[in-house]
C-alpha cells in the first residue's frame, strides 16, 4: 500500500487527465452523435447514406486504429496536433456513432403517428425532430447514453499507448519500481475507475426510475 500513498500526486494526475479526456469527449461526441442520428433519420437519402457510412465505419473499426490514424497518419498529411487533443479527437470520432445509435433507438421508440401529426400541421423535419420527437425520446435515450459514457470511461485507457498520461500510465510507471505492490496498484487503479463509473451507473438508475414514474 505504500506505493499508493507515496504516489498520491501521480494518481491524482492520472485521474485528472482521465476525467478531462472523458469530459472533453462527451462535450464533443454527444452533439456530433445527435447530428449523425438526425442524418440517419433524415428524409434526404444523401444524408442518410452519409450518416450510415460514418456510423458503420467507426463502430466496426478498432479504437486503437482510430488513434493510430490521428497520431501517425495525420502528421504525414501535414496535420499535426498535440497528443492530448488528438486523443480527445480519436475518442470523439469513435464514440459519436454509439451516441448516435442510442439517440436513434430512442427516436424510433416514438410512435410514427407523432411525426405524421406534426407534419400534418405544417412542421418541417427539423421542427418535428426538436419539438415533438426528441422531447418524447429523451425518456428512453438517457440510460443508454450513460452506458455509452461508462464504456467511454474505460476506453480512455487506450490513450496510454499514445503518449497521454492516464490512470493506466500510473500503473505502468509504478509497477517497474514497486513490483511487490502489484496487486495493491491494480486495486488502486480499479478504485479510481470505479469512482467515475459507479456514480454514472447510479445516475442512470435514478433517471430511469424517475422517467418511468413520469410516464
Amino acid at each position: 500500500m505504500n506505493a499508493i500513498f507515496d504516489n498520491l500526486g501521480l494518481f491524482g494526475e492520472g485521474f485528472g487527465n482521465t476525467l478531462l479526456l472523458l469530459l472533453g469527449t462527451v462535450l464533443l461526441a454527444l452533439p456530433l452523435g445527435l447530428i449523425v442520428a438526425a442524418m440517419r433519420i433524415s428524409p434526404f437519402a444523401s444524408l442518410r447514406w452519409t450518416g450510415t457510412v460514418y456510423t458503420e465505419l467507426l463502430r466496426n473499426t478498432p479504437l486503437t486504429l482510430v488513434f493510430f490514424f490521428l497520431f501517425f497518419v495525420m502528421p504525414k498529411l501535414g496535420v499535426t496536433v498535440d497528443f492530448f487533443p488528438s486523443a480527445i479527437a480519436a475518442l470523439t470520432l469513435y464514440t459519436a456513432p454509439f451516441y448516435a445509435e442510442a439517440i436513434r433507438s430512442g427516436v424510433n421508440s416514438v410512435p410514427v403517428g407523432q411525426a405524421e401529426a406534426a407534419r400534418s400541421i405544417g412542421l418541417g423535419f427539423g421542427q418535428t425532430l426538436t419539438l415533438v420527437i426528441l422531447p418524447q425520446a429523451v425518456r428512453s435515450v438517457i440510460p443508454p447514453l450513460i452506458n455509452v459514457t461508462i464504456a467511454l470511461t474505460k476506453n480512455t485507457s487506450v490513450a496510454t499507448a499514445f503518449f497521454v498520461f492516464t490512470l493506466v500510465s500510473v500503473l505502468t510507471r509504478l509497477i517497474r519500481s514497486n513490483p511487490a505492490d502489484l496487486i495493491a496498484l491494480f486495486l488502486g487503479i480499479a478504485v479510481c475507475y470505479l469512482l467515475i463509473t459507479i456514480p454514472l451507473g447510479q445516475l442512470a438508475d435514478r433517471l430511469e426510475k424517475r422517467l418511468a414514474v413520469a410516464r
